[in-house]
């Protein structure tokens, strides 16, 4: 599966030039947007840079034909440009990185801080745009660099990684505790206001990863959570979002009203109970990742590093070994959580960990449907489609996740 793409582009002052010739990218998923920006350098010579989905053939992801709003620094493209009518009005929820001059300024604000670092930007190259984020790699004299930039409802990412290296390497207060097997990127610079910059992570994203490898990345992953459990407190003070016991049924009510929720009306009906049957299962809360599958772990022979916290919050720690069982056969998720627990009850002698698990089956995709519409309700109509069909979906899972 493609896309066949077609690019509208703006000139420099944001001032409507016309649409490039349609063209074909391998990659059928609509946020990624190198190939875009390379296939356009090589057929026509042009620099450009992507700033937001205009519209598509279909009403979700992946492929299809889609057309996106771009802008380049060219005064005069030496390209036919057919001409094009395009809705420039502002909207109140586009991001930053989607708006004329937004990229540039990013870009700009990397670079010198990577400067500041003692460190020389030999190439930019745009990776990624939607309304979950914006990436760029930036080649430098000292190797690459990843600029990320996140919307309002991610802003906590950088703290969450900044916080994250006394949890996966332990000092001499918690020299008890079993060193993790897994690490986190390395925070360059955030300027609180959603930019990050970050190290390079060699490796490769582990999709595909099988019962061994996410056993490798359970066990990894829980001495952080252990960790974590210390503090919470300082963790929801930084502005990760706090869904611990009731609170994170509030949330998740707030966050689906006004959607359709008579399938899951049971479920929701008898949240609070359910809640409550988790907190007397006596694990602590910590800080969840929030999407642990494999494919937000890299790694490259030496080293398991865990990605993308831009979902973390505080809460129950089983919402991650949940995640990091799907999409494997029933045994192998059984002896995943069999192990899990194993390790839950040491820590905490009396506890319950396999009926928590149980009880939160439900819960996880009725979680993330709370999840897919906060991001509705954050971001423009244009970019809707990425998004509008998971609310009733994840709803639909945990009516029927017994």
């Amino acid at each position: 599966m493609s896309r066949t793409v077609t690019l509208i582009l703006l000139d420099a002052t944001g001032r409507p030039l016309g649409a490039l010739p349609s063209f074909d990218v391998p990659e059928p998923w609509w946020q990624e947007v190198a190939s875009i920006v390379a296939e356009v350098r090589r057929r026509h010579g042009l620099d450009v840079t992507v700033l937001r989905l205009l519209d598509a053939d279909r009403p979700a992801p992946p492929g299809g034909q889609v057309r996106y709003l771009a802008q380049t620094a060219a005064v005069a493209p030496a390209v036919p440009l057919e001409p094009v009518a395009v809705d420039l009005a502002p909207h109140p929820l586009r991001q930053r990185w989607a708006q004329a001059g937004g990229p540039d300024r990013s870009v700009a604000w990397a670079t010198g801080e990577l400067r500041r670092l003692g460190r020389t930007v030999t190439a930019v190259a745009q990776q990624r745009t939607w309304n979950l984020s914006a990436i760029w790699r930036l080649d430098t004299d000292q190797g690459p660099a990843w600029l990320k930039q996140l919307p309002p409802f991610a802003h906590h990412e950088p703290e969450v990684l900044r916080r994250l290296p006394a949890l996966t390497r332990p000092g001499p207060a918690h020299r008890g505790e079993a060193k993790p097997l897994i690490d986190v990127p390395v925070v360059l610079a955030a300027d609180g206001e959603g930019r990050m910059l970050l190290e390079d992570v060699p490796g490769q994203d582990r999709y595909g990863a099988g019962e061994g490898e996410r056993a490798a990345i359970a066990a990894g992953h829980h001495p952080v959570q252990r960790l974590a459990c210390g503090v919470v407190g300082e963790l929801v003070a930084a502005g990760v979002p706090d869904l611990r016991g009731a609170g994170l049924a509030d949330w998740i009510r707030e966050r689906l009203d006004g959607h359709d929720l008579s399938v899951a009306a049971g479920l929701l009906d008898g949240l609070d109970h359910r809640l409550q049957q988790v907190r007397d299962c006596g694990l602590p809360d910590t800080l969840v990742h929030g999407d642990l599958h494999p494919g937000n772990v890299r790694g490259d022979g030496r080293r398991r590093v865990v990605i993308d916290w831009a979902d973390a919050f505080v809460g129950h720690p089983a919402f991650d070994i949940l995640r990091l069982t799907e999409e494997v056969d029933v045994d192998a998720a059984a002896r995943l959580v069999d192990a899990w627990a194993r390790r839950w009850c040491t820590d905490v002698p009396g506890s319950d960990p396999h009926r928590a698990v149980d009880l939160l089956r439900p819960v996880a995709p009725l979680r993330l449907a709370a999840v897919y519409a906060m991001f509705l309700d954050a971001i423009e109509p244009g970019e809707h489609p990425y998004h509008v069909h998971d609310v009733p979906a994840a709803l639909a899972r945990a009516a029927a996740t017994p």
